[in-house]
């Protein structure tokens, strides 16, 4: 497949779903088979290398306006070893950015690992993404993985992401114009139809210019399933990242193709939230830990570099493959505040990447550069079929209350948002809710002081608290036995939560204290859980309020899974603006929480 995927739709096509897709054509052709050896070159051929430019990112969640607050913000270290914060992200300066760096570089591909669309902001979200789709496009994206939030709304409608077409249900949003869909492949090498057995969109794209051929497999995390509704994976399986993946270079190889790139939306956490951070000192690679460590060194040594996702963090390093040798592995941050730009040296005659050549750095998508006129275009007109709905006032707050920007367990916004719904669902005929969780990732965003348009600073709109909550989840009320809540907080640092916890934001008058110096479900120390001062007693039943993705078990906390009982609330976006506007006005705004409910050991 050429560099020109404007040109090529025909060559990618949607193979069947268990959503009903009709199968519809053929994957990437094949190329002819290369008769070289799989041996790695040595160093530098000057005459017959090309090095060709990667660039990529990660997580962007159609955040196509610079992200507000401290969630568009990213943290440097300065030469004396202080660190400071810097505004970053917004598609018209990641746009300006990505277009200077490919200036002179003739060999240039752009890709991404995912979660380029859901948990978007309204401008995006209110349309089904097709904003952020057009400017991805826009943007020259040559090639995406999927991500979990891909499936946020189904397979079918990924696929209509992929092939276009107006929505099924939302038509036009645009008087004549129908929807083109991406001009880029999405890839989904390990998402496969439950019933045929074969992936739901190409497993992998070959990018091809003047000879230089590098193949892309683009595979999500196997845990998908675990932090997507029940229904947006429906008769989907999600295979191992790297059993696929090494499937898929074989492929590729017997096509000629020996130069690998893996698009993995699956990551890690390196030890410092710098983007400049060194995690390959002392040694490589062991300044980062997490899920895709494991996976780059158990990846077929053939693979050349991993760009990752998905856990939101900014890194570059190297990891050892399973001989032993160096290989590169990188990820963006997220919400566009990062890209990567990376030199992959590419051997004319092996065919192969001249690994020990590798080099690869992020960079700021700065707001100090001139704006993308396209991309201002393009969010002033979306922005003005949204503003209708998105500038309506709801309530009203006297400073910044952070959720997605606090890098602490408990967040002031979390504390804000399960007070809202405890507030909403504590009627009895509500559900008679005496305790509410809400899950951390589902908090998107921070609430902004500072106007975003001409509401006036302290205004929280209906846009920003979409932002904040744009899953639309609609909350239930379960009966919860105290032996099953304290096994929820469990699996908070427990099982599949264990390297990377999830902590529960949690109502007040619900008080635990958290230990970290101790392993799994240790963590918790069962006898401090505590409901208005009362100890937790375990074999007594309360009423617990928590979003639909949450008591269904979602995150990896199948607990909460076991509630009785259930009665199905308003959305969380409703309860938390209903509140909003019952508890605030210009006179007497909300003030951040004092974010005191959980007590950390650490």
């Amino acid at each position: 497949m050429s560099a020109t995927p404007h040109k090529n739709r025909v060559a990618r096509r949607i193979l069947a779903t268990a959503a009903g897709l009709a199968t519809v054509g053929a994957m990437v052709a094949a190329l002819p088979a290369g008769a070289d050896d799989r041996g790695k070159p040595a160093g530098h051929h000057p005459g017959r290398t090309v090095d060709v430019q990667l660039l990529s990112f990660n997580d962007l969640h159609g955040n196509l306006e610079p992200p507000a607050g401290s969630s568009g913000q990213v943290t440097r270290t300065k030469p004396d070893g202080t660190t400071e914060k810097v505004d970053a992200g917004g598609v018209e300066y990641l746009a300006t950015h990505l277009r200077t760096a490919r200036q002179g570089n003739p060999y240039s591909v752009t890709a991404a690992a995912g979660d380029m669309i859901g948990a978007s902001p309204l401008m995006s979200g209110l349309f089904h993404d097709e904003p952020t789709v057009e400017a991805l496009n826009k943007l020259r994206l040559d090639v995406s993985s999927v991500g979990n939030h891909e499936f946020d709304e189904g397979a079918r409608e990924l696929a209509r992401v992929q092939d276009g077409g107006c929505h099924p249900t939302g038509g036009c949003f645009e008087e004549g114009k129908t929807f083109p869909g991406a001009a880029f492949p999405y890839l989904a090498a390990n998402v496969t139809n439950e019933k045929t057995g074969r992936p739901i969109l190409d497993p992998y794209f070959i990018w091809e210019r003047k000879g230089v051929r590098i193949g892309f497999i683009g595979v999500t995390l196997e845990g998908t399933p675990n932090i997507v509704t029940a229904e947006g994976v429906k008769g989907l399986k999600f295979g191992d990242e790297v059993e696929t993946i090494d499937k898929y270079t074989k492929v590729l190889e017997r096509k000629g193709v020996k130069s690998i790139v893996a698009l993995i939306h699956e990551g890690g956490a390196p030890a410092s939230s710098s983007y400049n951070y060194d995690c390959d000192s002392p040694g490589a690679g062991d300044g980062i830990s997490g899920p895709v460590v494991d996976i780059a060194k158990r990846l077929n040594p053939q693979v050349d570099a991993l760009v990752t996702g998905h856990t939101h963090q900014a890194y570059v390093c190297t990891v050892p493959d399973p001989s032993g040798k160096p290989r590169m592995v990188t990820s963006a941050a997220s919400y566009g505040k990062l890209y990567t730009d990376t030199t992959l040296t590419y051997d004319r005659r092996t065919k192969d990447i001249v690994r020990t050549s590798v080099e690869s750095a992020n960079h700021v998508v700065s707001r100090d550069v001139p704006k993308a006129a396209d991309m201002t275009s393009l969010i002033q007109r979306w922005n003005a079929l949204a503003a209708p709905i998105a500038n309506r006032p709801q309530g009203f707050i006297s400073a910044d209350i952070n959720g997605r920007g606090s890098s602490e367990y408990e967040k002031p916004l979390g504390d804000l948002i399960t007070d809202a719904q405890l507030a909403g669902l504590a009627p009895a005929d509500k559900g008679g809710a005496q305790i509410a969780l809400m899950n951390p990732g589902g908090i998107r965003s921070d609430l902004v002081y500072k106007a975003s348009g001409a509401e006036g600073d302290g205004v929280v709109t209906y846009g920003e608290a979409f932002t904040v909550q744009p899953f639309t989840n609609m909350m239930n009320v379960v009966d919860l036995t105290g032996a099953q809540l304290i096994a929820a907080l469990q699996q908070q640092v427990s099982g599949s939560n264990e390297a990377s916890p999830k902590i529960l934001q949690v109502s007040r008058g619900f008080t635990y204290t958290l230990d970290m110096t101790k392993a799994g479900a240790a963590r918790v120390v069962a006898d401090s859980v505590r409901l208005n001062g009362a100890p937790i007693d375990p074999a007594k039943s309360y009423r617990v309020a928590m979003n639909e993705f949450l008591a269904g078990g979602g995150d990896g906390f199948p607990a909460l899974a076991q509630g009785k009982n259930k009665l199905v609330g308003a959305s969380d976006l409703d309860v938390f603006n209903a509140y909003l506007a019952a508890n605030s006005s210009a006179a007497a705004p909300i003030a951040p929480p004092k974010a005191d409910r959980i007590t950390v050991v650490k």
